[in-house]
């Protein structure tokens, strides 16, 4: 009889190092934005490849900010994927833009990259693709499409204009670390936004940062610009404060409170000096979930090639012939043997918001076949191979008495 165990799904992997380096922070006298959250961008900038860094206090407040720094607004369009979270959107409807969505291809996770196209109108200023499960979408493909249509493109502000076509801000969150013919994730789209929440890769408990690529933008002023945002519009932060005599600042107009701290901060430097580790040990994982669940023939999400490395983010699954009935039994089967399995995304027009919004899932065949039997097994640095031998076991286990109960 097979010993009973407790998978988590995604549980934060803190060793000593982040408990030092955040205790170092609080006994420093400064624990809010100072020269740690600087610090930290400043290593996220060199492991991306990115131009510069700014951090938010999520990757949601860094989408919303990218698109303000565009001008993005009342009266655009911007389009998404209508398979990922609602955070890809919910941006768009923050800065009073139309959400457009676009279905995925057959058997993907990416959008369609032929509808991504037709999609684009006179009034579309941003795509916002998503690398699910740290695997970076097609790049090369998202920019063809885009250029294709480039006639229909007019810009309408100074930073529209510098970049040329429609703007590609990436929803990065799941893929720091990804790499895509050689150029890091953070350092492709024209913005890519990452985020820490606690049950990413790297993690500061909550928070996030946007990077943007070299090339098109005056880093300093955008940079300077990002700040204003996260901070009031207030024209000195608190650190710069800390000179005698300079309490003087200006508010340039009224922003919104979306800073990261150095508490964070601390977390997050700590976290990049193991991440290479923790990305090696990912990979270790994803490849023996490949080997254990080979006979299956299921569908597991390619997150290694030649030319192309993910993040090793989620452990996506998919059950080629299977119903979502089957699909929930088998969650269901895995939590009686104590493994936390999940399901990565209900698409945003099964959404209340999006229904309402006037979505239709019906619209969008391709997104709901790829969710109805989709399953996301555990996938952290905490697994042990034993852990992943005992996760593979219990989807065999359920699998098999699913099948012999007649459910398909």
């Amino acid at each position: 009889m097979t010993e009973q165990r407790r998978v988590s799904f995604s549980p934060p992997d803190i060793t000593q190092a982040e408990i030092d380096e955040v205790v170092d922070t609080l006994t420093s006298g400064w624990i809010t934005t100072g020269p740690k959250t600087k610090e930290f961008e400043r290593e996220l900038a060199a492991f991306t490849g990115a131009d510069r860094v700014a951090s938010f206090s999520s990757a949601t407040a860094a989408l919303e900010c990218a698109l303000r720094a565009l001008g993005v607004g009342p009266g655009d369009e911007v389009i998404t994927s209508a398979y990922t979270y609602t955070a890809s959107c919910s941006v768009i409807c923050h800065v009073g833009a139309t959400p457009v969505l676009c279905d995925v291809a057959p058997d993907s996770y990416e959008m369609d990259y032929d509808t991504l196209a037709s999609l684009v109108t006179e009034r579309t200023r941003a795509v916002i693709p998503v690398d699910i499960a740290g695997c970076m979408v097609d790049y090369g493909r998202l920019f063809a499409a885009l250029e294709s249509v480039g006639s229909r493109w007019t810009p309408a502000t100074d930073l529209q204009r510098a970049i040329g076509r429609v703007a590609v801000l990436a929803d990065g969150a799941h893929s720091l670390g990804a790499v895509q013919d050689g150029r890091p994730s953070g350092s492709v789209a024209d913005f890519t936004a990452f985020s820490f929440h606690a049950v990413k890769n790297l993690t500061t408990a909550e928070g996030g940062a946007l990077a943007w690529r070299a090339g098109a933008f005056d880093s300093d002023e955008l940079y300077n610009q990002f700040m204003l945002m996260s901070l009031h519009g207030q024209t000195k932060d608190a650190l710069s404060k800390t000179r005698a005599g300079a309490w003087e600042y200006d508010v340039a107009y009224p922003g919104w409170k979306c800073n990261m701290t150095d508490i964070q901060a601390a977390l997050g430097l700590a976290q990049m000096r193991r991440y290479p580790t923790l990305l090696a040990r990912r990979r270790e994982l994803v490849g023996r979930y490949e080997n254990g669940l080979a006979d299956l023939g299921v569908d597991v999400l390619q997150h290694y090639g030649e030319d192309f490395a993910s993040s090793g983010h989620l452990m996506l699954v998919r059950l080629p012939g299977k119903s979502a009935e089957f699909r929930n039994a088998l969650i269901e089967r895995l939590a009686d043997a104590g493994v936390s399995a999940n399901v990565h995304y209900k698409p945003l027009p099964m959404l209340t918001a999006y229904r309402d919004l006037g979505f239709d899932i019906d619209d969008f065949p391709n997104a709901r076949a790829q969710f109805e039997n989709e399953v996301t097994l555990p996938l952290h640095t905490l697994l042990s191979d034993d852990d992943v031998d005992y996760v593979v076991g219990a989807f065999h286990r359920a699998w098999d008495a699913l099948e012999a109960e007649g459910v398909r």
